[in-house]
């Protein structure tokens, strides 16, 4: 479980990045290590970023999203179909990110566990909130930021498939691969699968 973790706002500066996983993925199978893959990715701009600063941002997130995911997950992203290759990636953005992780368990479950396919913005307000009443150092973020945490965590909805609709606020439930739901049970981690509302 990703309880050890701290609350971050790392997320703001990266979202989704299914396409940065799989290179970072590939650079791995070459058998780089983690500082390796991190010196290559920003000195042959791998990721085809305009700005160096991006690059530098979302390369930590990527390598611990990979990090976290076994041999035959990160093997599924770099050969399986594009939408367990989301699937997988959600999964490893909740393992590496430990809010994001109690925001997919605490308001898409419970949301889709009462057939409610709806997400407001009082959802995340209501969610931050609490979470910053929680936690100290969570209450010291700007507006800025949590706001900016509001709009990536709809993206990651919206680009993992869990959200029809950006505007409206549409939910659908994401069908996961059997043999995710049997491996992810297996390695101990039904908690995920949980939390995307299996």
């Amino acid at each position: 479980m990703t309880k050890e973790l701290e609350y971050s706002a790392t997320l703001t500066g990266a979202s989704f990045l299914l396409y940065e996983l799989k290179q970072v993925l590939k650079l791995k199978k070459q058998g780089l290590s983690d500082a390796e893959i991190k010196k290559k990715v920003i000195e042959e701009n791998i990721f085809e970023y305009k700005y160096t600063s991006s690059l530098k941002r979302s390369v930590p997130s990527v390598i611990r999203r990979a990090v976290v995911l076994d041999e035959q997950l990160q093997e599924w992203v770099l050969s399986g179909p594009l939408d367990i290759g989301k699937i997988i990636n959600l999964y490893a953005i909740m393992k590496t990110d430990r809010l994001f992780f109690e925001f997919m368990n605490e308001v898409l479950r419970e949301k889709l566990e009462a057939d409610n396919y709806l997400i407001e913005k009082k959802d995340l307000n209501v969610f931050f909130i609490t979470k910053a009443e929680q936690d100290d150092k969570m209450a010291k973020w700007t507006e800025l930021t949590i706001n900016k945490l509001k709009q990536v965590y709809m993206k990651l909805l919206y680009e993992a498939g869990f959200l029809e609709d950006k505007k409206t606020g549409e939910l659908s439930r994401v069908l996961i691969d059997e043999e995710i739901k049997r491996h992810l049970t297996y390695i101990g981690d039904s908690a995920y699968l949980k939390a995307m509302g299996e």
